[in-house]
């Protein structure tokens, strides 16, 4: 694991053992940067910054930057009352892509905390496969109902269990293709 990546896994770590996370405000953009700079200050130049350049990934351009402030800002908006309604505005946020990098290790944060705060449940992330994950996300722009159903299938009910934390935190640098090392 690169050294940034392991920085950053052990302050999502801190993030919850410290219950840090219980100050972020919930679903708001504001909260998604707090996230985003606590999980990459000094790491990154611009932890918890908008980005100012176009940015894409496989041959998806997420967002234009120059349309970006009112597109957060329309994001924002978008209710928080189901679960439909919440992954909606996860997969909006996710094409956004607000920072230069580091979006889907604080947007999952940023998703489980909604749910935490709105259903009382949290995404058993460490049951949520990878590949089938990625490819539901890719797709997401089109139609939300593949991902809503992997992540619906995983949702659970034990929003303060540490190891299930833990472990999906774990699972969502494994996402990004970072392993945790052995040492």
């Amino acid at each position: 694991m690169k050294n940034i990546d392991k920085k950053s896994l052990e302050k999502a770590y801190r993030l919850f053992e410290t219950a840090d996370i219980d100050s972020i405000e919930v679903g708001t953009y504001k909260g998604l940067q707090d996230i985003h700079s606590y999980l990459f200050k000094n790491l990154l130049d611009f932890a918890g910054q908008t980005r100012t350049k176009n940015i894409s990934k496989g041959g998806f351009r997420f967002a234009n930057a120059l349309y970006l402030n009112e597109i957060i800002l329309k994001i924002e908006t978008m209710p928080e009352t189901t679960f439909d309604a919440i992954i909606s505005k996860y997969v909006e946020m996710n094409i956004a892509h607000p920072f230069m990098e580091g979006n889907g290790r604080t947007m999952r944060i940023w998703l489980d905390m909604i749910l935490k705060n709105r259903l009382k449940k949290v995404v058993n992330w460490q049951f949520v496969d990878k590949a089938l994950y990625l490819q539901a996300m890719e797709r997401s722009p089109i139609n939300e109902l593949e991902i809503r159903t992997i992540l619906s299938e995983n949702l659970s009910e034990d929003i303060n269990n540490r190891e299930l934390i833990f472990k999906g935190i774990e699972q969502s640098y494994y996402y990004e293709g970072y392993e945790k090392d052995d040492d």
